[in-house]
């Protein structure tokens, strides 16, 4: 178990780096969208190839943060039913979902989708839209974020197990312990008290509680 636990943390690791430079596909993305609409405005003129580009970075950064968003737990999840069960039937449901429905899943998809890259890249087939992109560049986002996201899939399903066996901490939280409305909730009370604590002085009045 020590060895899959290691294993497991290099998975989190991995796509912890990988989550953190993603972002960047985004700013490329609306930098060129930025750029194509001051071309078009001020020279008259535009490409496919710019929109082309947007949306193959937005598919690389979709399908690359996967892996990430599985490890943050930030997935859309109908957990109606779910959160009312006991810890260790939600460990159980989720050891289920990655055991015999997330593992397959990205099997599949890397079976069918590695070929279709490595055609894609020995024919150079290319976008049937005038000036359009070399197509495989954007297709290899698919095994790319799979693979990220199959490994991820094992490293909380290695985790679970792990907290099945008391060797392992609760897998089922989010990393932080506060929800995101919570923390801009904090946030937003934080600043309304920097607020009158700042006018306080001026007016002669008490900070509000």
């Amino acid at each position: 178990m020590r060895a899959l636990l290691k294993f497991s943390n290099a998975v989190d690791w991995l796509n912890a780096q990988v989550g953190k430079y993603v972002i960047w596909l985004i700013f490329a993305a609306t930098t060129i969208s930025a750029l194509n609409a001051i071309v078009r405005k001020v020279f008259d003129t535009s490409s496919n190839a710019y929109l082309e580009a947007q949306w193959y970075l937005f598919a690389w950064s979709f399908l690359a943060a996967a892996g990430y968003t599985l490890l943050h737990r930030e997935h859309v999840r109908i957990d109606v039913l779910n959160s009312r069960l006991p810890k260790r039937a939600q460990v159980w449901i989720d050891i289920i979902g990655f055991a015999f429905f997330l593992t397959p899943l990205c099997l599949v998809v890397l079976y069918l989708g590695i070929p279709l890259v490595i055609q894609m890249f020995q024919t150079g087939e290319t976008s049937p839209n005038p000036g359009g992109l070399i197509r495989w560049p954007v297709w290899a986002a698919l095994p790319f974020g799979f693979v990220l996201l199959l490994l991820q899939g094992w490293s909380e399903l290695i985790k679970r197990i792990a907290f099945l066996r008391g060797q392992g901490p609760d897998p089922m939280g989010r990393l932080s312990d506060k929800s995101a409305e919570e923390e801009l909730a904090e946030a937003l009370r934080a600043q309304a008290a920097a607020e009158n604590f700042e006018a306080s002085p001026a007016t002669g009045a008490a900070p509000q509680r």
